[in-house]
């Protein structure tokens, strides 16, 4: 059994549509209190810290805990949670060229062995007009996604380009889960429905 340490409903859409009908279970990690040094390693200890406090409390399942950060200049930016900070974060970031990273963290709850890694993928923002970004803030999309955009929805008119997995972008890539399933010993294809 997999279980999605995760609210998002855009990972679970995306594991949904590559074959695998996980279980989910929202960990309750208050995102807000962790920090670390970098974007890279402050989404790989979130999406850690989710998957270890849901496999706490089970046995026999694969727990994938995941969580996206955008990196712009360095810095992290998450959820913008209120209509001005996004309005402000797509102000900064039009034009410009960020990284998505996305933690990855698998537990297998039978054996207690745990993987993870970061993925990233570079985002080239469009440059939207102040009367765009205020239309888009007003659909409330962007309030509670990391970095205030999505692709699959009202945020992929003002994305220009990726470099990497568009999965990764989304919130989830296959492609490195695959490869962490691997590395507890299962195929992917074990977990198809």
């Amino acid at each position: 059994m997999i279980v999605l340490a995760s609210a998002s409903p855009a990972r679970l859409a995306l594991l949904r549509s590559a074959g695998i009908d996980p279980k989910v279970i929202v960990s309750g990690v208050d995102e807000e209190a962790l920090s670390a040094p970098t974007p890279a390693q402050l989404a790989l200890r979130l999406a850690q810290e989710k998957a270890r406090k849901v496999a706490a409390d089970l046995s026999g399942a694969v727990v994938i805990g995941c969580d996206s950060i955008l990196e712009l200049d360095g810095r992290p930016y998450g959820k913008p949670g209120t209509p001005e900070v996004a309005a402000e974060r797509w102000r900064l970031m039009r034009g410009r060229t960020g990284r998505l990273v996305t933690g990855h963290c698998l537990i297998d709850t039978a054996t207690g062995r745990e993987v993870s890694a970061a993925e990233s993928t570079v985002v080239r923002f469009a440059t939207p007009t102040d009367d765009e970004i205020a239309a888009y803030v007003a659909t409330g999309e962007p309030l509670a996604v990391a970095g205030g955009f999505t692709l699959d929805g009202f945020g992929g008119w003002f994305v220009e380009s990726i470099d990497g997995d568009h999965g990764n972008v989304l919130g989830i890539s296959l492609p490195r889960v695959r490869t962490l399933l691997d590395e507890l010993g299962y195929a992917v294809t074990d977990f198809w429905r």
